[in-house]
């Protein structure tokens, strides 16, 4: 048997394979292939525009798959939303879908639209915007370059944007916030009523979790003299709790603790002079609480 997976093609491609390498599944592509190899035999995986992939995972073409929350209300999508896994090209901030006018324009507010021209992407979470805001507007899909279309085409955009920096550029402004979007594992509903593939899937979305919790993560263990004990904790960032453990001399003792990683600079030279020793700072790729 095997678990039919589908992952996103483009921006997200090579974050997605990067996630999943942490994870434990190295997947391996040819630049023209929509196929990827991957070391684990019982798992069949497609590359697909993320767009696309909500509704193939609907209809049990496909059992499971990476897309955004966005692509999922666009289509909405009847699936099984196994787990969020915010990771992104940019940073591990939300996607955001955004109603963006022309700097300096009177339209303040998706009122101020009555009867006028929307281009997006997003076509259908954007109707139903305006139709709970009792506002009649011609919202249009854009086939990209949407940010150059205002104010000369259209009067407005629902554009998607992790930092704004492109709006900006364009000489364009945020009035509101449409849909906050992060990276889903989803499953079609018939698969996961299966047994195995549901183990499959739920074992899956726990390492890849376990992948992002460690990011930004790092260990660090060192030996530390029994009468230095308390000035090593009390140097250790709260809410911390090390494993302590003994050594075969007993006036040492060996600690471990994960910490962030950008503490490490500030916080090994004080563990030093509080007493430690053979300080070792190592790399995490899972971390399961």
């Amino acid at each position: 048997m095997k678990l039919k997976i589908a992952l996103p093609k483009g921006s997200l491609q090579e974050a997605t394979f990067g996630l999943y390498k942490k994870a434990g599944w190295d997947f391996r592509v040819g630049s023209r292939s929509y196929h990827p190899s991957v070391d684990d035999d019982e798992l069949e995986a497609t590359l697909l525009r993320a767009q696309e992939i909500a509704r193939y995972v609907e209809a049990g073409v496909l059992d499971v798959g990476i897309t955004g929350y966005d692509n999922i209300r666009e289509c909405e999508a009847d699936v099984v939303e196994v787990c969020e896994l915010v990771y992104s090209k940019v940073s591990t901030k939300p996607y955001k879908w955004v109603l963006a006018v022309a700097k300096g324009s009177p339209i303040r507010g998706p009122k101020d639209l009555e009867g006028k021209r929307v281009a997006t992407e997003l076509v259908n979470v954007t109707r139903r915007y305006f139709e709970q805001h009792g506002v009649r507007v011609n919202v249009e899909f854009s086939w990209g370059a949407t940010e150059v279309k205002v104010p000369e085409l259209v009067d407005a955009i629902v554009e998607g944007t992790e930092t704004g920096s492109t709006l900006k550029a364009h000489g364009l402004e945020i009035i509101d916030t449409l849909l906050e979007s992060t990276t889903r594992l989803i499953a079609n509903k018939d698969a996961w009523q299966d047994k195995w593939k549901r183990d499959k899937i739920e074992n899956m979305a726990m390492l890849l979790q376990a992948a992002l919790t460690a990011d930004g993560l790092v260990g660090l263990k060192m030996n530390v003299p029994a009468d230095s004990l308390d000035e090593v904790l009390a140097e250790l960032p709260s809410l911390k709790n090390p494993t302590i453990s003994s050594l075969s001399d007993d006036n040492w003792v060996a600690a471990e603790i994960i910490v962030e990683e950008s503490l490490v600079r500030e916080l090994i030279p004080r563990l030093k002079r509080a007493g430690a020793s053979g300080i070792v700072e190592y790399a995490l790729n899972k971390v399961i609480y």
